[in-house]
């Protein structure tokens, strides 16, 4: 499974809708103006609110006073929502999502564990509204974990000995994430349940 890692469009779709969501009742925002107040590549930022309007999130008017609004109520518009439009899946093995997958043996639970960790991303992305960020109030499933000392402290490996809870288990020679951050082919054989088929990537229709 590759980490949970937040694409350069993710970043700018979510920091794109948030200043709309800012600008709510006060008419349209142009592109331009987005990409002036959070320093967003123009044209990158014109193919992404592009992706957002195809999927509904917002819309545009036209016209010398045209621009981009919101077309859902910001409170129900979640980090996932977004993210799901720019990146895919927020979880997946390979190609496959985690339920997908049919390990046996003694890596008949590691399945779970994937799950698990989808559930959990799940908890944060899908529950933290545009709105909320837009005000600066965050809901508790943010607040419990970034009061945690830990949560600032990145884990890094050093000492190949030591266990798992203190850093990144192994040390090279595995399958390492390309350059886009995707998984390398052996983890796309993974076992998979039967009839199940790839996950599109990077925009899916079927959910993670």
């Amino acid at each position: 499974m590759w980490g949970m890692r937040v694409s350069v469009r993710a970043d700018y779709a979510v920091r794109a809708v948030i200043e709309l969501a800012a600008a709510e009742g006060r008419g349209p925002v142009s592109a331009e103006r987005i990409a002036q107040v959070q320093d967003i590549p123009l044209k990158f930022l014109q193919n992404i609110l592009a992706e957002l309007k195809q999927e509904g999130i917002v819309a545009s008017q036209r016209g010398p006073s045209g621009g981009f609004i919101l077309a859902r109520d910001p409170g129900l518009i979640t980090l996932g929502d977004i993210i799901r439009v720019t990146d895919g899946p927020l979880a997946r093995v390979g190609d496959y999502r985690p339920d997908q997958l049919n390990y046996s043996g003694h890596t008949a639970a590691l399945r779970d564990v994937w799950v698990a960790v989808r559930a959990y991303i799940r908890d944060v992305l899908d529950e933290v509204s545009v709105a909320e960020i837009c005000r600066g109030d965050l809901p508790s499933v943010v607040t419990r974990q970034v009061a945690r000392p830990d949560a600032w402290v990145p884990r890094i490996k050093v000492d190949p000995q030591q266990g798992p809870q203190l850093g990144v288990p192994g040390r090279g020679g595995g399958q390492r994430g390309g350059r886009g951050g995707t998984v390398g082919p052996m983890l796309a054989r993974a076992p998979l349940a039967s009839g199940a088929t790839p996950t599109p990537v990077p925009r899916a229709k079927a959910g993670d």
